[in-house]
């Protein structure tokens, strides 16, 4: 008898399983509106000595907090999207207020839709290329950064193509435009085609293309300033080589003619309880008696430059924060998983000038600049909630007391941060046809 009812049983599972599963396939394919509304809390506590980093650009030692409070909404039919972030940036103890608002502000609103095989998406989008050295969506930052225009898409399953048309525009002075994701955008237009195919033996291709026009500001004129270049990985076991450079040419926004470029080769390699990635960067600067009509400094565009030229941000602002002069940053990131919810990373950068940079007799002085260590702790306890620790520490040299980044080239410049990141799904509404 009970050999005939686990006889029967078995058939009935098997055709409820079955059931299950064609229901499951119907209400997917029947999905007619998906609603969905993510909140962020994102609070961060910094600590700074002896160097320069805005908000503080004069008192040593410093500490700062700021919030990020964003409300994300994404609402979705079968060949459409409206996609909003909105975040207001809040300021802790600062300029001898307990409290005030950096900036209320959409950090993306756009509306997107599918012809074909096509997709076109338009408004404030934030937009991140390639490895993120051009053109970032800045995730560190509490603002973030974004860009208004439109952007056309096209995707299979070997090569992606977008392509970009851009614009800024006179924004809001009400709050802080340090705190704004689009107030620090320097185009008046922009142009982008970024172009990536994929193999299946490793090997992969990234072509960008950009064109922005940038007005003087003295003059009111237009100059037209145009990069070109791309990036090249290959894969193999645990082995990671690529090769990323670009050209820039055309007029920068100061009307100069220019002629810069950018170089970076990497390899990595991963194993079971660590990964050592060794690099470096060449970011090109104006070579000595070079008319002041001509420019050999490379913008990094729109992209993020502690990702790659460390942590504390000393050289972030091109070309600037050089002088002109060019860097070169040979560095080594080493990253180990303790367990699966805690990673340790360890980051060396060495920092040199391209040219040498003058002391006030005219001489040239070293072209190195100094050595930063970054150690950082990333702990993910649940799903919702990351929190993420980092010291790092700069050694300048002499020539430092030339760029306006440290208060004193004879101390450690130390930076350090807390940030607590706590995300959650407020509503996650379906619709299905009848």
């Amino acid at each position: 008898m009970l050999n005939e009812i686990s006889f029967i049983k078995k058939p009935v599972l098997l055709f409820l399983l079955l059931f299950t599963i064609q229901l499951s396939s119907q209400e997917i394919d029947s999905l007619s509106q998906h609603f969905l509304m993510n909140v962020e809390i994102r609070p961060r506590v910094e600590y700074t000595s002896n160097y320069i980093l805005p908000p503080n650009d004069s008192q040593d030692s410093y500490f700062y907090i700021t919030q990020r409070n964003r409300i994300s909404t994404q609402y979705a039919r079968e060949k459409w999207v409206v996609k909003s972030d909105l975040q207001e940036i809040h300021l802790w103890d600062q300029n001898d207020k307990v409290s005030s608002v950096g900036s209320i502000n959409f950090y993306q609103l756009f509306f997107e839709t599918k012809f074909k095989s096509i997709n076109v998406r338009l408004g404030r989008q934030s937009i991140l290329l390639d490895n993120g050295r051009l053109f970032s969506d800045a995730p560190w930052a509490q603002q973030g950064r974004a860009h208004e225009g439109l952007r056309i898409m096209k995707s299979s399953k070997n090569f992606s193509n977008d392509f970009f048309f851009l614009f800024t525009r006179k924004y809001n002075t009400e709050f802080e435009s340090a705190y704004s994701p689009v107030a620090s955008n320097k185009y008046k237009y922009l142009l982008i085609n970024n172009f990536s195919y994929t193999t299946n033996n490793g090997f992969s291709f990234n072509s960008m293309n950009v064109v922005d026009f940038l007005e003087n500001t003295n003059s009111g004129q237009l100059n037209t300033r145009a990069t070109t270049g791309g990036r090249v990985e290959f894969k193999k076991k645990q082995w990671y080589y690529t090769l990323n450079s670009y050209l820039q040419f055309g007029r920068n926004a100061k009307s100069q003619s220019l002629l810069a470029y950018y170089f970076q080769p990497e390899i990595k390699f991963s194993l079971e309880k660590s990964t050592w990635r060794l690099g470096a960067e060449i970011i090109s600067g104006s070579r000595p008696g070079l008319s002041g009509n001509n420019s050999g400094d490379f913008d990094v565009l729109y992209g993020v430059t502690w990702k790659f030229n460390g942590n504390m941000n000393m050289f972030t602002r091109f070309p600037n924060d050089v002088n002109g002069k060019g860097l070169i940053n040979p560095y080594l990131f080493t990253t180990f998983p303790l367990n699966p919810k805690l990673s340790l990373r360890s980051d060396f950068h060495l920092f040199y000038t391209q040219y040498p940079l003058l002391n006030n007799s005219g001489q040239e002085m070293t072209k190195f600049l100094g050595f930063e260590n970054d150690l950082s702790l990333k702990y993910i306890p649940v799903k919702e909630l990351e929190i993420n620790y980092a010291f790092s520490f700069y050694t300048s040299a002499n020539t430092m007391k030339y760029l306006p980044k440290v208060l004193d080239e004879n101390k450690l410049s130390v930076w350090s941060y807390l940030m607590i990141s706590y995300t959650f799904n407020a509503v996650n509404s379906k619709y299905y046809k009848n």
